[in-house]
Order: C-alpha cells, then sequence, then structure tokens
C-alpha cells in the first residue's frame, strides 16, 4: 500500500514516544528550523508533556526560569509555550539516545526540529506544520476551531454525533474527515469504520447509526495507536492490513467482490473513499466501471498519496 497521510493513531503514538523521551527533562539542544521560529531559544527549559489532538502534537514547555541564565534578549516569552507540529503527509519524529549515532542526523535539509536532553534526543522531519505559542491562550487559537477528540479519554460519541449531524444531508464520509466536527480521522479509518458498519461513504449522515459509527472508528484508532503495524483486519501481513482501503481493485475481505474507490468530499478538498459496491450498499459516485489498482501501484493515483501544493 503506498503512503498515507498520518492519523490519529500515528499521531497518538508518537506523542507518547516524545512524552517517554522529553517530558520531566530540561532541554540542553532546541533547534527550530522554521522560518519564523529560527531565533527562539528553548534551552534550559523543561519538557513537561507532550501530548496529541486529532492529529497535532502539542509539546509543552515549562516557563523559564528567571534565576537560570539565559541570553540577555529573550527571544521567547518567558511563560510556558506550546510547540505545535503536524506532520502533514511525510512528517515524522525520531527519537534516538543523544550517545548513540543519529538517524536522521541532525545536519540532513529535511530536519525542521530537535528537542535534545540529557539522555534523549527528538528529531522532527519533513514537518507540516510547527509553532511556538504561549500555552494559555495560544493552544486555543491553534486548535480552538477543531472538533473533539476522537481518540481523547473524555471522548464523548453523544456530542461528536450531534456535530456530525448539523447539517443532516452531508456525506457522511466527507463529515467524518472535517477535523472541525472529530478530530483524528483520516481516509484510511473513515473507510475502514464506514465498511465494518455496511455503510457507503455517500450515505446522508443522517440516515447513518452515528454514535455506532463513532465507536467503531474509535476502537479502531485505539488499537492502531497500540500496534507496532496498525492493521483494522487483526492481520498484520503487508496488503491484507486494512479491508479495503487501498486495495482497489482487490478483492473484498469480506465478500469477494472488487473494492472500488472514488473522490468524496467539497471540489476544493476531494479524498478518496474505498469501499465495497456489495458490502456497502447505498449512494456511489458515477462509476464508469474501469480497472483499478491498489493504492500506490499506479502512478495515477499519486494525487492520493500527496495533497495538492505539498512539496517537500
Amino acid at each position: 500500500m503506498g503512503a498515507v497521510m498520518p492519523e490519529g493513531d500515528t499521531v497518538l503514538r508518537t506523542a507518547r514516544r516524545l512524552h517517554q523521551a522529553l517530558a520531566g527533562r530540561e532541554l540542553v539542544r532546541a533547534e527550530l528550523r522554521w522560518p519564523s521560529l529560527g531565533e527562539a531559544d528553548l534551552a534550559g527549559r523543561t519538557v513537561t508533556e507532550v501530548a496529541a489532538y486529532g492529529k497535532h502534537i502539542l509539546t509543552r514547555i515549562a516557563a523559564a526560569d528567571p534565576a537560570a541564565p539565559g541570553p540577555r534578549r529573550p527571544t521567547v516569552p518567558a511563560v510556558p509555550l506550546t510547540l505545535r507540529s503536524h506532520l502533514r503527509m511525510e512528517g515524522r519524529w525520531y527519537v534516538h539516545a543523544r550517545d548513540a549515532e543519529p538517524w536522521p542526523s541532525p545536519g540532513r535539509a529535511s530536519v525542521r526540529a530537535v528537542l535534545g536532553g540529557a539522555e534523549w534526543t527528538a528529531v522532527g522531519t519533513w514537518l507540516g506544520l510547527l509553532d511556538l505559542v504561549p500555552t494559555e491562550g495560544g493552544e486555543r487559537e491553534l486548535i480552538g476551531h477543531l472538533g473533539p477528540d476522537i481518540m481523547a479519554d473524555g471522548f464523548d460519541p453523544q456530542v461528536a454525533a450531534d456535530r456530525l449531524l448539523v447539517v443532516p444531508e452531508r456525506e457522511v464520509g466527507a463529515v467524518l474527515l472535517d477535523q472541525t466536527t472529530v478530530a483524528g480521522i483520516g481516509t484510511m479509518y473513515m473507510a475502514e469504520a464506514l465498511f465494518v458498519q455496511k455503510v457507503s461513504p455517500w450515505t446522508p449522515v443522517a440516515e447513518v447509526d452515528v454514535p455506532a459509527l463513532l465507536a467503531t472508528a474509535r476502537r479502531q484508532l485505539l488499537r492502531g495507536a497500540a500496534q507496532a503495524v496498525p492493521s483494522t483486519t487483526g492481520n498484520p501481513r503487508r496488503g491484507m492490513q486494512t479491508f479495503v482501503h487501498g486495495r482497489s481493485g482487490r478483492p473484498c475481505q469480506r465478500c469477494g467482490g472488487t473494492v472500488r474507490v472514488a473522490e468524496i468530499g467539497p471540489v476544493d478538498k476531494r479524498r478518496p473513499a474505498f469501499y465495497c459496491p456489495a458490502c456497502q450498499p447505498g449512494p456511489t459516485p458515477t462509476d464508469s466501471g474501469r480497472p483499478q489498482k491498489p493504492l500506490g501501484a499506479n502512478p495515477a493515483y499519486r494525487e492520493f498519496r500527496r495533497p495538492n501544493g505539498y512539496r517537500r
């Protein structure tokens, strides 16, 4: 299966790894290679926690110690700060022991951030977004527009369902992908949750058991966050990890029919929706019936692997 944009499970797994390496530790190295953050000096500050919200990673950093030596002209406020990173399509955070040979090398052009403590160093490559804001007030400006995090401990499926049903005629697949409605679901878990619920992605959301659908998506995401190789089928073998996502042109693992893929969502935000026409009855897009190949197997599907306008 070709590369896909990291979803809530990958982001949560990454945040947990960063938290384990950095939380409670003083930064002895902090480099933010981002145009607006190049002069930000965070060395000497302590990371309090690393958390995930939807597809965003929030590294929270304690206020500067006024008694500690620092630059004569501070480049960032002395208040608690949050470093928000977003992986977009190709972003990654790597963690390695400080005395080990780092990979990737911090000198590589792809590196966007380096956060190092006495024991561990985290290196962020190809990050899609990087912001540094005061934790109080600043976080809300960055993520306040998002819907509830489907993977959060206090997630309330009924509250989220009410948000999904605000425009009852919207296609359910498009609503699930709308991060302002519910945060953390991408094309993979949209397709997989709808398949398990036997619902076509183009079904009006008002005709769907939304709480049950959200419960399925949440269960799949949390299971994926706990797995080294996320799999909604329970089979970690390559090509068998999903029921329909990425499997266009291949047999459905439930009925043996052919999995199809078509675009869904507003014209300016079209995304691929994989589905089994036999197992997921209901509205479907106009389909020419032409043969299709699995995601990543054909250059024609490159637009499904990298969002428009995103380049290295």
